[in-house]
Parts: C-alpha cells; sequence; structure tokens
C-alpha cells in the first residue's frame, strides 16, 4: 500500500524514511505473515483492527510494539486500528523503553507517577495519544474479544497458552533489551530493539491492500 497522506511528528517521519525494510530475511517474513494475513482478512471485510501486544511483564517489547503498530497503521492509513499491550503480569512500563520512544521522536507527558506509571504517548498533533502503562492481558483496559494476541516473547508465548477472547494467536517474538539494563550499551541496545520493531510492523503495514 502506498502511503497517502501522514502528519506525524518531522522526527518520527524521518526515522521511518531511513528504515530498511529490504533487510528483514525471508524466514522472518514468514513469522510476520500470519500478522498481515490477520489485518488484511479485516480490512477485507470492513471490520475493526484490534491487535493485543503480550509479554511476560509489559513494560519493554510489547509498548515498544503497541506504539510502533499503531504508529504504522497511521502512516500507511488503515483505518480502524487498535493496538493494546499487556502482560502475564503488571509491572512498570521501564523508563529506558519510554525514553527510547522520546528519542525517536514521540512525545511522551507522564500523566500519573507512582510504581506503574501512566504516560501519554503521541505520533501527532492531532491523533488521540496512545495510554502506555503496564497491565495484565486480560485487563479492563483491554479488548475482551475479536482481537489477535501477538505474543513479543517467547516466555509468555510459552508460558501462556491460552488466550481468551483471542481471535487468533501469533507468536512475533524478539529479544530483550532488559539484558543490557545497568550496563554502557543500554540505550543502543533499545534503541536497536525498537528499530528492528519498527522495521517489521512497517513491513507488516506497508503489505495491507485496500
Amino acid at each position: 500500500m502506498i502511503k497517502t497522506q501522514s502528519t506525524l511528528f518531522p522526527e518520527i517521519e524521518k526515522l521511518i524514511a531511513n528504515l530498511k525494510p529490504e533487510s528483514i530475511t525471508a524466514e522472518r517474513k514468514t513469522v510476520l505473515q500470519p500478522l498481515i494475513h490477520f489485518i488484511q482478512s479485516k480490512v477485507d471485510s470492513n471490520q475493526e483492527i484490534r491487535i493485543n501486544f503480550i509479554c511476560t511483564h509489559n513494560s519493554r517489547r510489547s509498548h515498544l510494539s503497541q506504539i510502533w503498530a499503531q504508529t504504522m497503521a497511521y502512516y500507511f492509513n488503515i483505518k480502524n486500528v487498535f493496538c493494546y499491550s499487556g502482560g502475564t503480569e503488571s509491572t512498570a512500563l521501564f523508563q529506558m523503553a519510554a525514553k527510547t520512544l522520546q528519542n525517536s521522536g514521540f512525545k511522551i507527558e507522564t500523566i500519573s507517577e507512582g510504581n506503574n506509571p501512566i504516560y501519554s504517548i503521541k505520533y501527532s498533533e492531532n491523533e488521540h495519544p496512545i495510554i502506555g502503562f503496564s497491565k495484565k492481558l486480560d485487563a479492563e483496559f483491554n479488548p475482551k474479544s475479536d482481537f489477535a494476541a501477538v505474543m513479543t516473547c517467547s516466555q509468555a508465548d510459552n508460558g501462556c497458552p491460552f488466550i481468551a477472547g483471542a481471535e487468533k494467536r501469533i507468536p512475533i517474538t524478539f529479544e530483550d533489551p532488559k539484558a543490557f539494563d545497568n550496563t554502557p550499551q543500554q540505550a543502543e541496545k533499545y534503541n536497536e530493539r525498537s528499530l528492528q520493531i519498527a522495521t517489521e510492523l512497517f513491513y507488516v503495514f506497508s503489505q495491507i491492500k485496500s
């Protein structure tokens, strides 16, 4: 699909322009295909597209995936896409994950402090912000049916064999940048993971035909 119109913040627009979807391997494209098929089937039947990105703690990979997916849906002008995230337990949106998004051009404000802060995350001046905070996958904030459950970590994928209400369960797992917390490589590795997720979700939404 050709992008028709985008009013993303300029830094995000620039980052997307420099992504290299051609670097995605054939093997990885096979992993991404079920999500493409799910989105395309909803577009074809003119239904809302709900995607819940799930990892163990809902602190890093699931949030990066949720936010980049919502951004790419907007970028490619795919309507009625609603992205969520959840965990098998709730902790907090990890500060470095939020900072990585901020460094990529997202406008982030803290709505509520505490052990599990709530953030407003905007990718465009006039679009509704994404509300980012850690929650269990079946929290009231998340959809109860007719959604794709995208498992972003192998631990959640293996430990959660059944997702209530999920229409489709799709494992698309990413390496955890948490392995580099409190090391000199932390910022670099979080950015690397964020760019991988952005690149793969760019590819996913670029395949959708209206």
